[in-house]
């Protein structure tokens, strides 16, 4: 290794080493699962030209890479824990055009969503979206080649949807542009079709995307938007804090036949260690105050959700809704980032169409008893356990499976469930209540398996991630990936497969979830040497720290 990092050194190349303050900065995470990553180096390129030289030296030495664009899998797929952690956020330049016929903005790979919504907002385009994630924090690409669900998926289609070009180097270690107006039946129309669902860390390493700039239906630029936290207390005598009234509340909500044009995520939050216990709203509707009134009185029937949706909205500019709204979420999100507030986090996410209510009906019907037992079984306890359903479906839904690699177009409700714990020994009691969650809400999906690649699970048995991910379209993602990287340099534990990969056996994959507790750390741990780690205080010392 010390070689590559003298050649890259030589070619320009930022890298960054084991003991320098900025090496730890760079593979820092929130997330205390992953504490224990320490990739050989951290190489940070600033051009496509660094990328591709990157690349070429990688597989001519048989390094592993690991491609960071921000750090927010959730899974943590783009934590290297060997090898080059192949970091990306240097690149960051974003390009507006907004005097074309068609409105377009170009960014690098490092980006995240509020590089490229800090474009509109300086410019002052009211009433035109980038069709972005919620999270201003977020990497562009990642998103992007996720299939991507943001606050107006339902006006303009998922993230990937709305790309129109992208510059991809390959494994070969070349730089090659793919757009959608390519031949589909050319390898590079097809690498465009598998870019746009399952792109990340698959096909090459993505340095640069153009997506179209949507402009909203309000002829003023008006976003009308808000949240709401709707608080559960339990009434004396009983143990539910999600009575049946909430419950057939939620139902009627989720089977709602909602306008395109409004977007209403909720949350079910146990949180044990804020005391926080609630069901979260969070709104964004493309229209004025008096049309969103009208939409929330149609399709909400309890009273008291009714009046506090309706008063806890503002109509604001829509430079303004992605300058205050989403930056009062960058802000938490950079507080969950603080070395004090990180945590112990596991995930697994679920798809739900509205069109079939007493599928609805068990999933609520099956989250209560385990929001209940949640609270009972951890009272005290540095714990929280939550559900999310992000609204998609709308336009979203009106492509064909096999458009684009997002393969999974009727859902409605991407759901995905979180564990949070702060002390390390909580870890078995959290891994065995998300698998029995987990055991009871897949038949309940999509096909009975499907789950989004943007909210990964890193626990899924590796028979499985690809038809849970991609459905159907997984055996021509293999037939691509056999195309353009036939060798499997750009191979990761959720990966799309070469056609004909041996698949582990069935019975071997099964494991307790006990078994699993500490094993990621311990892992890690045993992977760093202790002389590395000595070398690492002693050099930290050195500079004072």
């Amino acid at each position: 290794m010390d070689s590559t990092i003298s050649f890259f050194k030589s070619k320009g190349i930022p890298v960054l080493e084991p003991g320098q303050p900025a090496y730890e900065r760079a593979i820092a995470t929130s997330n205390l699962l992953h504490r224990f990553s320490r990739p050989e180096c951290v190489v940070q390129p600033e051009s496509a030209t660094h990328v591709k030289t990157i690349i070429k030296e990688a597989k001519a030495k048989k390094i592993k890479i690991t491609i960071k664009c921000n750090g927010h899998s959730y899974a943590g797929h783009s934590t290297a824990f060997k090898g080059i952690s192949l970091d990306l956020r240097r690149m960051k330049q974003v390009q507006l055009d907004m005097k074309s016929p068609i409105k377009t903005v170009t960014f690098d790979a490092g980006c995240q969503w509020g590089h490229v919504y800090g474009t509109l907002i300086n410019g002052g385009h009211d009433g035109f979206i980038i069709n972005g994630g919620r999270c201003p924090t977020v990497g562009v690409s990642g998103f992007t080649l996720g299939g991507g669900l943001g606050p107006f998926t339902r006006s303009f289609g998922m993230g990937s949807d709305t790309l129109m070009e992208a510059d991809v180097v390959t494994a070969d270690g070349k730089l090659v542009t793919v757009k959608e107006s390519d031949d589909p039946k050319s390898d590079k129309g097809k690498l465009f079709w598998a870019l746009r669902g399952a792109g990340g860390g698959n096909f090459g390493v993505v340095v640069k995307l153009k997506l179209k700039v949507q402009e909203l239906q309000n002829k003023y630029g008006m976003v009308v938007a808000g949240r709401y936290t709707w608080p559960l207390k339990a009434d004396p005598g009983s143990k539910t804090l999600f009575t049946p009234d909430i419950i057939a509340t939620m139902d009627d909500f989720y089977v709602t036949d909602w306008p395109n044009k409004i977007t209403i995520d909720s949350n079910w939050m146990c949180n044990i260690r804020q005391n926080v216990y609630g069901i979260r709203f969070t709104v964004a509707f493309d229209g004025s105050k008096s049309e969103y009134d009208g939409v929330i009185n149609k399709g909400i029937k309890n009273e008291e959700l009714k009046a506090q949706l309706k008063r806890r909205v503002l109509p604001e500019k829509s430079t303004r809704f992605l300058y205050e709204t989403l930056a009062s979420q960058w802000l938490e999100e950079t507080e969950r980032a603080y070395p004090e507030n990180k945590t112990y986090e596991l995930y697994s996410s679920f798809m739900f169409t509205k069109d079939n209510k007493d599928i609805i009906q068990k999933v609520t019907a099956t989250i209560r008893p385990f929001m209940d037992s949640f609270r009972a079984d951890f009272a005290g306890e540095q714990v929280s356990f939550l559900v999310t359903w992000i609204h998609s479906g709308g336009k979203a839904t009106e492509k064909k499976p096999t458009d684009s690699a997002f393969f999974w177009r009727e859902a409605v409700f991407h759901t995905y469930v979180t564990v949070e714990w702060v002390d390390k020994w909580m870890e078995r009691d959290m891994r065995l209540f998300l698998a029995k969650v987990k055991k009871a809400l897949r038949p309940l999906s999509l096909n009975g398996e499907a789950a989004f690649i943007n909210f990964p699970d890193r626990d899924f048995p590796i028979k499985s991630h690809e038809r849970a991910y991609f459905g159907d379209n997984r055996d021509e993602l293999r037939r691509i990936k056999q195309i353009w990287d036939k060798d499997n340099f750009f191979k990761w534990v959720q990966g799309v497969r070469l056609p004909g990969e041996p698949e582990e056996d069935a019975e071997e994959e099964e494991e307790e979830e006990a078994d699993k507790t500490d094993r990621l750390a311990a892992e890690q741990w045993e992977s760093y040497k202790t002389t590395d780690i000595v070398k690492d205080l002693n050099e930290l010392a050195d500079l004072g720290f």
